[in-house]
């Protein structure tokens, strides 16, 4: 066997452990085995023999690239020389002493409550609006990420108990409470226009497309779209921005940061903390109008 199937060998083990055992996501998987082979072609294939200036050369084949990008490309390469050392295959990480660049916290846009009201007072005429209406409600009173909402099964909702199972990253469960207007217009949509839009067929899937399958990420992104644009909001709005808006309002109303960090399904905390740091930076922001904030001439 020569170099390049043993490595094609070993980066297959790779993924195995990254999707078996780390337990990462579809998209995360994905954006590994892309920059692993941009990586490997750098190099020809030959990356079981480089050494850290090979690797400082390429971080430098970069610089086109943003902090971000970049330090996600070394992690991904610092990850699989870890994994290499593991099964025996090369003594030492020619990555190890690579430093990431320094990668600025971006806080993440969410809408005001006054928009959120705005975005969620959908016209109701057609069984598709009641079915988006379902939908933005859920959206908001979860904080679901959308990969989940247009997964969701007609099984995984409780309306009795009032909570949705949901299957996150690493197909991990969590249970998550819905509002109880979130609720109201699922149960509408469910037992009224749902079999409508399914034309009496048969599906597994609670959001159901006009093709007859579950709603697809992409449709879910225009529906979003087109009722942000029917609400006058400017922002550019995801799906993404509910799941943040979802968790800063429920901060700013005094929720516990551990009840978030479980509502989304976060592993680590302080991926949660940057809601607090948004907060903290809003409440700054409104401390401008307190009446004593301003210096005046007679305090001199």
């Amino acid at each position: 066997m020569d170099t390049q199937d043993n490595l094609n060998k070993y980066i297959l083990k790779y993924f195995d452990y990254l999707e078996y055992e780390k337990k990462l996501s579809e998209n995360t998987l994905k954006s590994y085995h892309n920059d692993l082979k941009k990586f490997n072609n750098y190099f020809k294939g030959d990356v079981l023999n480089l050494e850290y200036n090979d690797i400082q050369k390429y971080i430098v084949s970069l610089s086109n690239e943003d902090a971000r990008t970049i330090a996600h490309y070394i992690t991904v390469i610092n990850s699989f020389y870890d994994f290499l050392i593991d099964e025996n295959i090369i003594k030492e990480n020619p990555c190890a002493n690579i430093v990431s660049p320094k990668v600025a916290k971006k806080l993440p846009v969410y809408l005001t409550e006054e928009e959120v009201n705005r975005l969620l007072d959908v016209q109701l005429i057609t069984p598709y609006d009641y079915r988006n209406k379902a939908m933005l409600e859920l959206l908001y009173a979860t904080g679901l990420r959308i990969s989940e909402l247009v997964n969701l099964k007609l099984t995984d909702l409780d309306a009795h108990n009032c909570f949705v199972r949901v299957f996150g990253k690493g197909k991990k469960e969590r249970i998550v409470p819905i509002t109880d207007l979130a609720l109201k217009y699922l149960v509408i949509y469910v037992t009224e226009y749902r079999n409508i839009i399914l034309k009496n067929k048969v599906s597994d899937y609670l959001f159901i497309s006009n093709s007859l399958t579950n709603i697809s990420r992409q449709g879910f992104f225009k529906i979003i779209k087109k009722e942000c644009k029917r609400a006058g909001i400017e922002k550019n709005v995801s799906p993404h921005v509910l799941r943040h808006s979802f968790a800063t309002h429920l901060l700013k109303h005094g929720a516990d940061l551990r009840i978030i960090q479980e509502l989304l399904g976060h592993e680590d905390i302080s991926t949660t903390q940057i809601y607090a740091h948004l907060v903290n930076e809003k409440l700054k922001d409104d401390y401008q109008y307190h009446p004593r904030n301003k210096i005046t001439k007679e305090d001199l």
